[in-house]
């Protein structure tokens, strides 16, 4: 991750909130009481700390100092963190069409060097075909215009280009087969989206399970879930679950450690990758016979 990744400025941001929480919890001081040291209040302590806003230097500064920080070089490397933290990702310019709390997963998901689900509804984000994105967005926003579901689209399709990028991180992801069987768009939307699941299954960093109806009650009847890991040794995996109108973000290890669980069942129930291609290409075929 390079100084200037706006990815990355999302970790930076969570990594210079934890680091912040650490020293004042380790100073007995409220949040309160350094909400007011700079001129805040304690819930934009809150935010600052969990990394979902942006930092001022001069606040980062105040802080550093109630918190007894004054070795320089120990408040250089905090203070160098505030300009990354601050850069701006590729998805801002989406913002009038893009929810805040999902900002905040585009830019962690870009940072990931290890993305793990399981999707019950729907194909996973980063391996939506255009034409099925635009089907899933048009009829999950029914009111919105022609402009805004074009937006949305565009936003879902560059979020894919980290999956063909130097960076690109390893993916691996159980698919129900209800996900594959849902219309959306139609048969040949359908094919062509399936197909499309078969070509990226190959990818050598890419490892696609399909969990059949056969299988019966499993490991992820509780919902859709991503486990996100990151090459940073002092950032906590992350789970992310996403709602109709918010999100959570799941770091407590035990949490975590609930879903790791659960992920690694879901994979030793399914079929092998190489017998869920083949389930893939079956239901493609299905698709293709109903179109001609």
């Amino acid at each position: 991750m390079t100084a200037g990744d706006p990815s990355g400025s999302v970790v930076r941001r969570i990594l210079l909130g934890s680091q912040l929480r650490r020293l004042r919890e380790s100073r007995g001081i409220t949040r309160e009481a350094a909400g007011y040291s700079i001129r805040a209040s304690e819930s934009k302590i809150s935010r600052l700390e969990l990394g979902r806003v942006s930092f001022k230097a001069r606040d980062v500064e105040d802080l550093l100092t109630l918190y007894g920080v004054t070795d320089e070089a120990e408040r250089g490397a905090l203070l160098s963190l505030v300009k990354a933290a601050n850069i701006a990702g590729w998805w801002h310019s989406y913002s009038d069409v893009l929810p805040g709390w999902f900002q905040t997963y585009i830019g962690l998901e870009g940072a990931a060097s290890l993305i793990r689900g399981y999707e019950a509804q729907f194909v996973h984000g980063l391996f939506q075909t255009e034409a099925y994105a635009h089907a899933v967005v048009e009829r999950g926003m029914r009111d919105a215009s022609k402009e805004d579901v074009d937006r949305r689209v565009a936003l879902r399709l560059e979020r894919q280009k980290v999956l063909v990028s130097e960076r690109a991180p390893e993916v691996r992801l159980v698919l129900d087969e209800a996900a594959l069987r849902r219309v959306h768009g139609g048969p040949v939307v359908m094919r062509g989206q399936l197909e499309h699941l078969v070509e990226m299954a190959q990818l050598p960093h890419v490892t696609l399970q399909v969990m059949p109806f056969s299988h019966g009650w499993h490991a992820g009847e509780s919902g859709t879930f991503t486990l996100l890991t990151f090459p940073e040794s002092d950032l906590s995996d992350l789970v992310f679950l996403e709602q109709l109108t918010s999100a959570l973000y799941l770091d407590k290890r035990e949490d975590v450690a609930q879903y790791e669980r659960a992920m690694a069942q879901l994979q030793q129930e399914c079929p092998s990758p190489d017998a869920s291609l083949e389930l893939l290409r079956g239901i493609a075929a299905e698709f293709a016979r109903t179109v001609r």
